[in-house]
């Protein structure tokens, strides 16, 4: 988590604005993947949709460093989480934003279920991120409805939880090669005297710490997840195979805890 810099959806007078046109279309295409018959098909307009998404990132990054200020404000947007599995449902969250330049938060964690995740960082990150999580947990919830563990005595439950865990670290790595494939192609193609990509980022990431560390520094480390049954390594290769997109990898209220 290489990108589609041909790819550009121009406007007519009162039409959408680039990046709005763009977002829909990755909307679009997102919709089409969960409709869609295959895995195959699917993958075709999700990676499309990804390689969008990626670009998007880095190109509203680059107009909000040259633009008026506050065109991308920094703040946090809460999104319920439901049970089942809402600890699992939680870090799938959380580890998308975190690889999209957020911050996050868990609330109301007890007993491996959790009520919110705050993310927190720049709007268009945010808006990323809710979008990605939204058509994601769509496929985990047609896949957890047939998958089973491998041994009749191990809890389904478990082996379901386990594997949600396994299929959000693997989207995590995906989406980080993807966003290092977006940043380093706008950079190779950049103009002389353009702002450096890298250094636009860095100073963003900047802004969320200051920003993030002004409304939750006082919040502890979320701890480790404990994962007990047996499915994680299945649900990491489930995201090998998910309508993610890109190139595929080898092998308020108040928080009780954080994550990166």
């Amino acid at each position: 988590m290489s990108t589609a810099h041909d790819i550009e959806f121009g406007t007519a007078p009162g039409e959408a604005s680039v990046p709005e046109a763009r977002l829909d279309r990755i909307r679009k295409l997102l919709a089409k993947a969960e409709r869609a018959g295959t895995p195959d098909e699917a993958e075709i307009y999700t990676d499309k949709a990804v390689e969008l998404m990626a670009r998007h990132g880095v190109d509203e990054a680059l107009l909000a460093a040259t633009g008026p200020p506050r065109t991308d404000p920094i703040g946090p947007v809460r999104i319920d989480i439901d049970d089942p599995y809402s600890g699992a449902k939680a870090r799938l969250l959380g580890w998308i934003a975190s690889a999209l330049r957020c911050r996050w938060v868990i609330h109301d964690a007890r007993g491996g279920k959790v009520s919110a995740v705050t993310v927190f960082g720049h709007a268009s990150d945010r808006e990323r991120a809710e979008l990605l999580y939204t058509s994601l947990l769509l496929q985990v919830a047609g896949q957890l409805a047939v998958v089973r563990p491998p041994g009749p005595r191990e809890s389904v439950a478990a082996y379901r939880r386990s594997w949600i865990y396994g299929f959000a670290a693997r989207v995590h790595q995906r989406l980080l090669e993807a966003e290092r494939s977006a940043v380093s192609e706008t950079a190779c193609g950049s103009a002389a005297g353009a702002p450096s990509v890298e250094l636009v980022l860095a100073d963003r990431g900047a802004e969320v710490d200051r920003a993030y560390d002004e409304e939750f520094g006082d919040l502890r480390r979320a701890r480790r997840p404990q994962v007990s049954g047996s499915g994680y390594r299945r649900g990491a290769a489930a995201a090998d195979r998910a309508d993610l997109g890109g190139p595929r990898l080898g092998g308020r209220g108040r928080a009780r805890a954080l994550g990166r």
